[in-house]
Order: C-alpha cells, then sequence, then structure tokens
C-alpha cells in the first residue's frame, strides 16, 4: 500500500496535496492504498465513521482523470454512506472503495480477487457491495476470497442485485415528498422526469408507471430510452433537456452535482427527489432550493434502499423483509422535513442533523456503557452465517 505520486510534482509536494485534500473533505478514520500491478489494480478504500458500526460502502469502478479525482470521489462518498447509514437508522459507519479503471475493458477474476485479500486483511472493518461500474459477478471473485462483501449471487445465500431495493426506497421518498409539496401521495397523473435509466432509474420508472404517473426519460444510451419507450410508452427528451423539463417531480439517477450554479436557475420542478448520490453540487446550492420554493428531498436519506436490503444480507437474508425495511424511506424522509420545520433550514441541512444526532446519541452511549460494540456483533453473525 502507498500513496500514488501525481505527474510533474515532487514527493513532498503530492503528500502534502493528499493531505491537504482529505482534510478538506472532513474527519475520516482511515484510508487505505491498493496496488497490485500485476493485475492492474489501483484502488482506495475510505473509511469515514465506524461509531454506529463496521463501515459499508460499494466498490466503484470508473475511469478517473487521476488519483486525486478518485481520492476526492471516495472521501465524498464515504462520508455519504456514515450519513445515509444513520439517517437510515442502521447499526452501520460509511465506507467506500474505488478501482481506477475503465469497467467496460479492465475487469477481470484476478484484479477483484486480489482487491479481495485487501478487503480481508481489514477484518470486518469495511464491508463492499456493487456500485458504479461494479456488478454481482465482481462481488462473486471478491467473495472468493473475503466474506465481508455483500450483494452477492443469491445462490451463495446473498441478496445479489440490489437496485430494485434502491428504486424502491426512492419512490417512498417521492411519495412522501408529494405529500408534503401537494398534500397527497398519490402519484397518478404527476410528471415525473427520471434522469438515468441504469439498474435503480430503470426500476423507478416501472414503479413510477405502476403509481400511473407521466413518466419523461433520459439517458446518454440511445438504446436505452428506446427499451423503456417501447415498453411503458413514456415520454423522452435529451439528457441536455431532462433536468430542465417542466415538471412536478425531477428524479436525479445517474451521476451528482447536477444541482450547480449553472442549472439551478433553469429548474422547472416542484420537488428534487431521486436515486442519485450528491446531487448538490455545494451546499450552498440546498439553500437556493429552499428560496425558489423547490422542496429537496436529500439524496442519502432517500437511495439508502440498497443499504437496507444489504443489512438485511448480513443478518440472514429475507428479500420480503429487505423489501419491508425499504418502506421506512418513507418516514425517514417525513422526519427531515420536520427538521427543517423545527429549525427553519434548508432539508439539505437537516437531513446531516438527523444523522448527526443520532451518531451523536449513540456515541455517547458506547462512551459511558462500553460493551459489546456493533463491529463485533456483525463480525460473529456473518461468521456464523458463512459457516
Amino acid at each position: 500500500m502507498g500513496v500514488g505520486l501525481g505527474k510533474g510534482k515532487s514527493k513532498g509536494e503530492s503528500e502534502m496535496a493528499t493531505f491537504e485534500m482529505i482534510e478538506a473533505h472532513g474527519k475520516h478514520e482511515a484510508i487505505y492504498y491498493c496496488h497490485d500491478p500485476k493485475v492492474g489494480l489501483k484502488a482506495m478504500i475510505a473509511i469515514h465513521d465506524t461509531t454506529l458500526g463496521p463501515a459499508l460502502g460499494g466498490t466503484r469502478m470508473w475511469n478517473y482523470k487521476n488519483e486525486e479525482e478518485a481520492l476526492v470521489d471516495v472521501l465524498r462518498l464515504a462520508k455519504g454512506m456514515t450519513y445515509k447509514a444513520s439517517a437510515a437508522g442502521l447499526n452501520l459507519g460509511g465506507g467506500k472503495a474505488v478501482i481506477i479503471g475503465d469497467p467496460k475493458t479492465q475487469k477481470s477474476e484476478g484484479l477483484f480477487r486480489a482487491f479481495g485479500q485487501y478487503i480481508n486483511s481489514l477484518n470486518g472493518k469495511y464491508i463492499t457491495a456493487e456500485d458504479v461500474g461494479t456488478c454481482v459477478q465482481d462481488m462473486e471473485y471478491i467473495f472468493m476470497e473475503t466474506m465481508w462483501v455483500t450483494g452477492i449471487p443469491a445462490e451463495f445465500g446473498g441478496s445479489g442485485d440490489p437496485s430494485p431495493y434502491t428504486a424502491h426506497g426512492v419512490l417512498m421518498g417521492i411519495k412522501a415528498s408529494a405529500k408534503e409539496k401537494f398534500g397527497t401521495d398519490d402519484l397518478k397523473g404527476q410528471r415525473v422526469a427520471v434522469q438515468g435509466l441504469g439498474n435503480v432509474g430503470t426500476h423507478l420508472v416501472k414503479y413510477l408507471i405502476e403509481e400511473g404517473a407521466q413518466v419523461i426519460v433520459s439517458d446518454i444510451d440511445p438504446d436505452k430510452i428506446k427499451k423503456h419507450v417501447d415498453k411503458y410508452k413514456v415520454r423522452a427528451v435529451s439528457p441536455e433537456q431532462i433536468i430542465f423539463e417542466e415538471c412536478e417531480i425531477l428524479a436525479p439517477c445517474a451521476m451528482g452535482a447536477i444541482i450547480n450554479d449553472q442549472s439551478i436557475e433553469r429548474l422547472k420542478c416542484k420537488v428534487v427527489c431521486g436515486g442519485a448520490n450528491n446531487q448538490l453540487a455545494e451546499m450552498r446550492h440546498g439553500d437556493f432550493l429552499k428560496e425558489r420554493g423547490i422542496l429537496y428531498a436529500p439524496d442519502f436519506v432517500v437511495n439508502a434502499g440498497g443499504l437496507m436490503n444489504v443489512f438485511v444480507e448480513l443478518e440472514g437474508y429475507a428479500p420480503d423483509r429487505a423489501f419491508e425495511k425499504t418502506r421506512k424511506v418513507y418516514q425517514n424522509t417525513e422526519k427531515v422535513f420536520s427538521i427543517a420545520k423545527r429549525d427553519n433550514v434548508g432539508t439539505h441541512v437537516a437531513a446531516n442533523r438527523l444523522a448527526e444526532e443520532r451518531i451523536e446519541t449513540i456515541g455517547q452511549l458506547r462512551r459511558r456503557h462500553p460493551g459489546k460494540s456493533s463491529s463485533r456483533a456483525f463480525t460473529t453473525l456473518r461468521e456464523i452465517n458463512n459457516r
């Protein structure tokens, strides 16, 4: 393990830049660099906070421009997982991993098994799952080297693809947001613009159609658009137009930072509620949404359904129980709106307070009454389930 040096920088300059970036993204408990040139592995694991339990977060494989971009991404995502788990009421901490590489051309069994060995060396402090650029097959390779992985195939006792559960949680968030904004959670006739037709977006479209919503879709892949138009008779617009479409609800389900200085004044929606991570480019953009009267359902509260699903997998998987658990996203979203009104703050601030209050409360209890930690409890449980 070691820190890669930026091109054209001295060792001292690169190390300073790395530590400055880490400090700028808040306190993290640990950051691990994983490198195995024989299989082309260059990866990072960030553990943000384990107050509530072991850090759980997916492994993203992406063709990052450089190591600095990958580091910023893994730090942001790990912190987001801490807040997501806390706001969801789960006894899990936050972590994330990124693999630097092209998921279309650079995947191999050796790469993921080598990465699994790194995860195994952490002895349960970090538990991985699939994310952007990785799939169930990749998790199966990791599972060959460590038990600290979720989202593995059902034949191995896992839950498989978590996206249907993530999407159902997003639907619950949309319904809670509709109730808050329009006085009813009935989506019949409501115009919902879904940006991104990946696994989560695809399942969300299905759920929305079943609810009677008028769905508008877009994706960078024309084949995905055609498939949805043919199957559901939905209206499609260009990727550049979708977030500016006139609608009741905008559901971002692609990459993050779509609410930014360039886009915010052009929004024609009344609610922003979707599955994408880090939808706000900066926290201040949440204040701008509030000023414009656009209700924002914070992403890490709304997209927690997949995390709830893999949490159930750690306990001993039951699909019905996992699906039922995702219904709690509705109540959790309502809690955020309640705190926002109580404290007269934006919902983005309220969501952070919901998560931080729980971490502080549980942290104080553990300091006053030290005992068996959630991390150790999960270790025991996972070991039993894998015998």
